[in-house]
């Protein structure tokens, strides 16, 4: 059954969560790997990517299932949710396992190469070194549009400009980590 769903886009598959869980599953699985890269390079370790991560998925299941609507593309809504759980998690200082417990999701133990899976995920040195290479206005454009799969509208209100300056942004900013990537820029 699961194989017709990894077919369906996103909104087919949020469409289909009242009729079948095996649609979150796709889901969690599509976005796995971001969500955990987005909070690798945002946290001290492996471990607390996944606390987090695992979070992020018990707060968006219990909003599909309560039925809020989502706003915009999933992967945007799902980022959003992950932002706020970050956010919680520093003014808290620690990872709040709410959703999960309501849920009745046990934490899972990492093995040694679950946990390196999960560095190597938010590991990409050259990446990172280009994108730090980028003057701000750029590295905060193409993160927020590409790695937070934020629109540009909300880019622009949380920037306070334009979307075309944005859209500038974003793309002058990956025109540039092309070249750099592709060694043509020192």
């Amino acid at each position: 059954m699961r194989r017709g769903l990894d077919q369906l886009d996103d909104e087919a598959l949020v469409a289909g969560l009242p009729a079948t869980a095996d649609a979150f599953v796709v889901l969690y699985r599509r976005y796995e790997a971001p969500i955990l890269a987005y909070f690798r390079r945002r946290t001290s370790g492996p471990e607390l990517a996944a606390d987090l991560a695992g979070e992020v998925f018990a707060r968006a299941l219990e909003n599909l299932r309560a039925g809020h609507a989502v706003s915009g593309p999933f992967s945007a809504w799902l980022f959003g949710i992950a932002r706020h759980v970050l956010i919680d998690s520093y003014r808290r200082g620690r990872v709040s396992e709410e959703a999960r417990r309501r849920l009745a999701w046990d934490r899972i133990a990492l093995t040694d190469d679950e946990l390196e899976r999960i560095d190597r995920i938010g590991e990409d040195g050259a990446v990172r070194a280009a994108l730090g290479a980028l003057p701000q206005d750029q590295r905060e454009a193409v993160l927020a549009r590409i790695v937070e799969q934020q629109s540009y509208e909300d880019i622009a209100r949380a920037l306070e400009c334009s979307e075309l300056v944005i859209r500038k942004r974003v793309s002058r900013g990956l025109a540039t980590l092309r070249a750099r990537l592709r060694g043509e820029l020192a």
